[in-house]
């Protein structure tokens, strides 16, 4: 009875592997289910509220057509093996034959540095709305705004991030790198190669090298060229108003600081109602950025006012509902994001001047801000994937812990199996050849 027994052992180990692999995949579904119950109602782009990329620029081209008087448009153009980008800059100045740029206080903004942030790039539409006046802000003093605007040139790279914007529309609404999934704000050359204990490969994904994509080397040869006063890159998922520096907790020193966050903390009191977060990007949320865009204006293209500003974010959001979290999707939060921060940009225009005051502001020459081949071979990056989502609860954390320890159950039992199974089959197998050489001895 025993040997029949023994033989079915085998069977028996291959039906509880088996076993207990059906029930670690139902266990595994459950446990992701429990983890984001929103997983199969994940929130659509509304496509009442935000323009595609291609209504958004043909929007703005009949724009700048209307008014040819102040604004023009130019296609800047790169390509890196076959990867081809083209990013539409928009020039704000008045009088078309007025093309004296140094002696004007110059402002370079950037919107859809991360392509699932739409509703930075339809801010980017409503500030050129603003300007060329066919919208107006409420209270505005038309004459002194116009007053201000003379003396003004304003560059608006509107979606700077077209190719990632595309793979957005296409389905992938958590995407945030560009067309060759590489995150366009890890790819500047200040600190580039560093990443945190959290990096995550997949989303942070810095590129080969600093500047090895298009789309940077087009916005730094912009930054370079244009000679620009203040920049701001405009992103969302939480609300803010950082300065340099991202990759090291700290702020710049001098005068030139001060004076920065003097103008965040007027932001701040005005028009983000004391909501929003002030400080350096490495030094506010906890955790360290290497590779940026704003670090790199400040450190190496010598901008004197260099910000990143969060617009929006939806803290209760889940971690996959990427369009809830990073853009508002009822029009009455799309208008007041719309509204407020609109009307900051145009503070930044009247007051930004004055904040810089007697500091003496010089175009330097490009010799000055080329950037030295040593940058392009510093090391890697990436930074905390939560700076653009809310934290996980204590809930999820114990969940994917759960999860961890299965699997490593799972995956011991598998092993324990295996070796058990392996000794019977020796013994099944050895046993009987042990006994016909017993007679030999």
């Amino acid at each position: 009875m025993a040997r029949p027994l023994r033989s079915l052992l085998p069977s028996l180990c291959l039906a509880f592997f088996f076993f207990f692999f059906f029930f670690f995949t139902f266990f595994d579904c459950f446990l992701v289910a429990a983890q984001d119950p929103d997983n199969n109602r994940l929130t659509p782009i509304n496509r009442d509220l935000y323009h595609s990329s291609v209504d958004l620029m043909k929007e703005i081209e009949a724009v700048v057509h209307r008014h040819s008087d102040k604004l023009t448009i130019e296609t800047m153009k790169s390509r890196n093996k076959g990867y081809v980008v083209e990013m539409p800059v928009v020039t704000y100045r008045h009088g078309r034959n007025n093309i004296d740029d140094i002696s004007k206080f110059r402002i370079l903004l950037s919107f859809g540095q991360h392509g699932r942030e739409l509703i930075t790039t339809e801010l980017a539409l409503r500030i050129l709305l603003i300007l060329s006046e066919e919208l107006f802000l409420p209270h505005m003093d038309r004459a002194s705004l116009n007053n201000t605007l003379n003396k003004l040139v304003i560059k608006v790279v509107p979606m700077e991030n077209l190719n990632g914007r595309r793979l957005v529309e296409g389905g992938d609404l958590c995407e945030r790198r560009n067309g060759r999934g590489v995150d366009l704000n890890r790819n500047w050359s200040v600190d580039w190669g560093k990443k945190e204990k959290d990096y995550d490969p997949y989303e942070e994904n810095p590129g080969l090298s600093p500047f090895s994509e298009p789309e940077t080397q087009i916005m730094r040869k912009l930054a370079l060229t244009f000679d620009p006063h203040i920049w701001v890159n405009v992103h969302s998922g939480m609300e803010a108003l950082f300065m340099p520096y991202d990759h090291k907790n700290t702020t710049p020193d001098g005068e030139i600081a001060q004076q920065m966050k003097l103008l965040l903390e007027e932001l701040n009191n005005l028009h983000c109602h004391h909501r929003c977060m002030i400080g350096s990007g490495g030094g506010s949320v906890g955790y360290l950025a290497h590779g940026t865009a704003t670090d790199f204006m400040f450190d190496k293209a010598r901008v004197p006012m260099s910000f990143t500003f969060e617009i929006y974010g939806d803290a209760a959001a889940s971690s996959n509902d990427c369009f809830k979290m990073f853009n508002p999707t009822d029009p009455a939060t799309f208008n007041r994001v719309l509204g407020d921060w609109s009307a900051a940009f145009f503070t930044i225009f009247k007051l930004g001047p004055g904040y810089l005051g007697e500091i003496k502001l010089h175009r330097k020459g490009n010799l000055d801000k080329l950037v030295s081949i040593d940058e392009y071979l510093e090391g890697y990056l990436i930074e905390r994937s939560s700076r653009y989502g809310k934290k996980r609860e204590v809930f999820e954390l114990g969940l994917q812990e759960m999860r961890t320890y299965f699997r490593l159950f799972l995956l011991s039992s598998v092993l324990l199996m295996f070796m058990f199974c392996s000794r019977i089959s020796k013994n099944k197998f050895t046993k009987p050849l042990v006994s016909a050489l017993s007679p030999l001895r």
